[in-house]
């Protein structure tokens, strides 16, 4: 397994809307095991194909003691919101806002092997599965923003300042697993 290089706000492939996955072979399993070790190194939630820069519909999660893969999901949602929760992005680093989200949601595809899988929740747990698959549909959380929240994300992510976090924040991930993270070297042994 490997930590991969997770993409940020800019790159190209957190714009595309991410491919159906119909190879389940081993570069499907050594996918899900390299992004469910980085997604655990970087202590994220959840994490999708594009964010490390492979357009596919896969996304891993680990949310209040559950943990698991998805791919080829399909996303239901109730009715009604969850109250506002501050929501951030590994591919937007040193940024939080509240985002609208769906109170409970049912994510429905296939494990890595194609074996039907379902899974539900409500709170943080769907609120990742809904920020997940937006990134597979080519979406950012900062999309789903309103209001002055909006007008804030747009601003900050204009101003100088944010490259310098951004430029940190893609630095302190390289040193601190000794991986590809941006142009700051390689992992190796692994």
């Amino acid at each position: 397994m490997a930590i991969l290089t997770i993409r940020t706000l800019g790159d190209p492939v957190l714009r595309t809307r991410a491919e159906d996955v119909t190879d389940f072979g081993p570069e499907l399993a050594k996918l899900v095991a390299d992004m469910e070790e980085t997604m655990e190194d970087v202590e994220g939630a959840g994490l999708a194909a594009p964010q490390v820069g492979v357009s596919l519909r896969v996304f891993t999660y680990r949310v209040d003691g559950q943990a698991g893969h998805v791919v080829n999901p399909v996303l239901e949602l109730s009715e009604d919101l969850q109250p506002d929760h501050l929501e951030g992005c590994l591919s937007i680093p040193g940024l939080g806002y509240p985002a609208p989200r769906f109170r409970w949601a049912r994510v429905t595809g296939v494990d890595l092997h194609g074996n039907p899988i379902s899974i539900e929740g409500e709170g943080m747990l769907a609120r990742c599965f809904q920020h997940e698959t937006d990134h597979l549909n080519g979406s950012l959380y900062i999309d789903r923003l309103e209001g002055e929240h909006r007008k804030e994300a747009l601003r900050a992510i204009r101003q100088r300042e944010y490259d310098a976090i951004a430029d940190r924040t893609v630095a302190q991930r390289a040193q601190n697993v000794g991986s590809s993270f941006g142009t700051f070297g390689t992992r190796t042994g692994a």
